[in-house]
């Protein structure tokens, strides 16, 4: 039977950190989750919480709050790291920002602990030139919301340990999600071909070819998506999109290169959800 580690670490507790949090929760590991003022982890605290909460309602899990509630752990404290038997770093998708984060949390670690990034974008070797401990790092790359998706992409760099990587599929497995294991490369597979889809889709718009709904339409009914790529967008983000298409169009070409639509909107502070307003209005959703 696969098992979580007992004790996982999250360092960040925003949309992301706060999911794969509450993931862990519900496979019964203790979650510790760090943040960077004591403002945020209070907020975030209170997010995961709720969340517990509506999977309980949704009976999604049998174990009462009661019992949930004491294996969360939210505060600023990085030494909370020495503790646990694996770390999840979930901090924005800025390359120096994860460098000092990683090499943060990987000096607290114990010496057989795993160390993972939830990057959806960045280079995994590139992440991994802080490290002491390569071999003992690997890309975690959850997707939002990560209470309700079944996919984990588990992305190897060059100095991964293999051993590491069957251990990591087994913890994606007891997640009750399936692992999708790829080598290291821009964009992986899953945000590489995610963003190609929505950056044309952006550009649909822009030319005037749909409507937003349409075009989203297009794809929920005649490709069985989830949720159209217009929408999607709008829930992971546009200044999130942004940040990944100028990575992908540095490393792989201008096929990737952002539309001027997505500059304007994120320029403007439209950001999607988060901010009320996208490629949809949000302000009463």
């Amino acid at each position: 039977m696969n098992a979580v580690p007992d004790r996982v670490g999250v360092l960040g507790g925003g949309r992301m950190g706060a999911g794969i949090a509450h993931a862990f929760l519900l496979a019964g590991a203790e979650a510790a989750v760090v943040e960077r003022d004591r403002m945020s982890a209070d907020a975030a605290r209170a997010r995961i919480l709720r969340a517990v909460e509506a999977s309980i309602e949704r009976g999604t899990t049998t174990f009462p709050l009661e019992t949930l509630a004491p294996r969360l752990h939210v505060g600023v404290d990085l030494d909370v790291f020495g503790h646990v038997a694996l770390a999840v770093e979930a901090v924005p998708e800025d390359l120096a920002m994860k460098h000092e984060a990683l090499a943060a949390v990987e000096a607290r670690l114990p010496s057989g602990a795993v160390l993972a990034s939830n990057t959806s974008s960045l280079s995994i070797d590139d992440l991994a030139v802080v490290l002491e401990r390569p071999e003992r790092f690997l890309g975690l790359h959850f997707f939002n919301p990560v209470p309700a998706s079944s996919l984990v992409e588990v992305v190897t760099g060059t100095a991964t340990d293999a051993g590491l990587v069957a251990q990591a599929q087994d913890w994606v497995r007891a997640l009750g999600k399936t692992p999708v294991t790829v080598a290291d490369a821009p964009g992986f597979a899953s945000s590489r071909l995610g963003v190609t889809l929505g950056l044309e889709a952006i550009r649909m718009l822009e030319e005037g070819v749909a409507s937003a709904e349409d075009i989203d339409a297009a794809m929920v009914l005649g490709y069985k998506h989830p949720m159209g790529p217009l929408r999607l967008t709008d829930l992971v983000g546009l200044d999130v999109r942004l940040g990944i298409a100028e990575y992908l169009a540095e490393r792989l070409g201008p096929r990737f290169e952002p539309p001027e639509l997505l500059r304007h909107l994120v320029a403007e502070g439209k950001l999607g959800r988060k901010t009320g307003q996208g490629f949809y209005d949000w302000n009463d959703a």
